[in-house]
This record gives C-alpha cells, structure tokens and sequence, in this order.
C-alpha cells in the first residue's frame, strides 16, 4: 500500500501545506487540537477539497489539481473512522456491514460472514447499534470498512471525550483489529501514548506544517525540534549554547561537558525520567537545591535548581519512583544528567 499526499489548503487560521508517503503502515499524526491533522484526513477522504496540490493512493489519482482530477468520497476506496463511528442507527449490525459490502449478492453475503468471524460479532449480526457497547459499535465500523475493501483507513482521534477506563478498553481493541487489517491506516491524535502505542512512523504536525517525520523510537528519543520536544512530552526545555567543550544551560545555569553534539544548537532538553539521583558530586552531577516535591498517582514530581544559581531561574522537573524519594526527602540532593539522556534541539 502506498498513499502520497502533498497538498496545500488556506485555512481560517493558517495555511495547511503537508507533504509525506504511507508505505504499508500505520502512520500518526500528532499535534495538537486544531493544527490541521483532521483537516489533512478529510483531504484524503475527498470530505474536504485542497486548493492545490496531488493525492495518490496505490497509483489512483485521487485528487490533482493541476489535472482536474478530484474523486468522490464513495470513488476513493478509503475507509474513515469516525469519533462516533457513524453506524446506522435503524440498520442492524448485519445490514450496516451489507451497506458498504462490495460485489454481487454471493459476494456481499461472504463478506459479511468474513467479518462476523473476524470481528467476532456472531449473535449480534440483529442487533441495533443502540444496543451494543462502545467496543462493538468499534468492531462493527471496522468490520463495514473492511467489507467494503478500503484501500488505507484513517482514524479520526477515535478515542476523543472518553473516560479513560473505557478509552483503555477501545484502543487494546483497535490495537487488535489494526493486526487484521492488511492495509495501511493514518491515525490522527493529540495523545502522545497513544500514538506511540498504536503507530509505527509519527509525523508531528503545528499550524498546518508538518514539523517532524520519524520512527516512534526514533521521535521521542531524538525529537529535533522545539514544537517536537514538548508535543512528545519533554518539559525540561533551556535555551543554549557551545562554549568550548561544553554546553552552557541558559536557563538552568549549568555547564554539561560534552562531545558528539550538532553544529547548531538552540536549546538543550532532558526527560524528566531520565535524571538519576546521586550521592556526591561528579561528570554531570550538579548540587540542586528542591524547590518543592508533588505527590502524584505513580511518583514524586520534584522541582529543582541549581544551588549555586539565582531563584528566578527555570525549575528543573525530576519525576522519581515514590519509594526512592521517601528514603532521601532532603532539601538539596545531586542530580546526575546522563550524557546520553541529553537531547540537542537545532530550532
């Protein structure tokens, strides 16, 4: 499978100019709330038209405007999974499946039965929507897209205003149905873990640009970017600079020998999980005075500073295992900053 989107679309706010390949996957995009990853969906599913630019799924030209080409909705072979699934609500589970089955009677019959076994929805092919759980009414959307042979499904953020015990519950099920689908799918979220769990290739999308493309691993451990770094949840963020054989910590007021480092850095960055507690000084551990320590649900979050700096500085924040900060509950403790932890920001 092989989607190629480069569009262009001005919107209210800012301009929407995307540009990446799917190659048998699932791909995320993440960002947050209105920076355009819906909007980029509803291009590819031909809800939305783009001002210019070309969408190729599997060598169908989807949409190209400088051909004139522009395929309808029903003539894309997309599947789109709406935050609500969109089932038909007078239609049994059976008939909503039928719906969007492709082929001659025989043909369509087959599918269904396909998809029942599949999606385990036997004994429930009467049943109305109303009468299923959100899981179901999950299964039963996948099962109708699948049925009608999409060629890519795309995933409107579909675990949006939901509790999280039962967001829990839809995402090991869309987990599971991902596996049956042979295809590639687009997983649009603003939910960090959950497009880490779900995707194998995150492109990070801001106001209508994608501002980052990488392997999940690869993303989180080596964000690039400013806007990349705290989408992907890093909030230990200083400006810096070079200063001979070390890095100078703007904001936090420390110097970090160091080697292996880009040509141009803006901005040193470290995951909060990633500081280790020392007990002497040495390479990399800095004398920290605590500022305050935060019970939270599964750690402490101590704020920190340097002890030899002034108290407008940025805190540093340190989430440790609640048990190792019991034992210590000091007001000063050695920080160690794991040279390899260190995250280098070039803009």
């Amino acid at each position: 499978m092989n989607l190629i989107v480069n569009i262009r679309k001005k919107l209210r706010d800012f301009y929407l100019d995307v540009n990446f390949k799917v190659i048998d996957e699932v791909f995320a995009l993440l960002g947050a709330s209105g920076c355009g990853k819906s909007m980029t969906l509803k291009c590819i599913a031909g809800i939305e038209t783009p001002d210019e630019g070309k969408i190729i799924l599997n060598d169908r030209i989807l949409f190209d405007s400088d051909q004139k080409i522009n395929l309808s909705p029903q003539d894309r072979h997309v599947g789109y999974l709406f935050q609500n699934y969109a089932l038909f609500p007078n239609m049994t589970v059976a008939e909503n499946i039928l719906f969007s089955a492709v082929g001659d009677t025989d043909e369509k019959n087959l599918a269904l039965k396909k998809n029942l076994e599949r999606f385990k929805l036997n004994g429930l092919e009467n049943s109305y929507p109303s009468k299923l759980s959100g899981g179901q009414q999950q299964r039963v959307a996948f099962a109708r897209i699948l049925a009608s042979n999409a060629e890519i499904l795309l995933l409107d953020e579909p675990f949006s205003a939901l509790d999280n015990y039962l967001k829990w519950q839809l995402e090991l099920e869309i987990s599971s149905l991902l596996k049956f689908y042979d295809n590639a799918a687009i997983l649009v979220s603003h939910d960090r873990g959950e497009a880490f769990r779900l995707s194998d290739r995150i492109a990070v999308m801001n106001h209508g640009l994608i501002d980052t493309i990488n392997s999940k691993d690869q993303l989180f451990k080596n964000p690039q970017t400013l806007s990349t770094a705290k989408i992907t949840g890093c909030q230990n963020i200083s400006a810096a600079h070079i200063e001979n054989d070390f890095i100078i910590a703007e904001d936090w007021k420390i110097k970090l020998p160091i080697t292996n480092y880009p040509l141009q850095i803006k901005y040193l960055a470290v995951r909060a999980n990633d500081l280790e507690y020392r007990t002497s000084e040495g390479k990399n551990i800095f004398l920290m005075k605590v500022d305050q320590a935060i019970e939270d649900i599964n750690c402490f979050v101590v704020m920190l500073r340097h002890k030899e700096n002034h108290s407008e500085l940025k805190l540093i924040r340190w989430e440790v295992d609640k048990k190792i900060w019991r034992k210590i509950q000091a007001e000063e403790i050695y920080l160690y900053f794991p040279p390899e932890k260190l995250i280098f920001l070039e803009n």
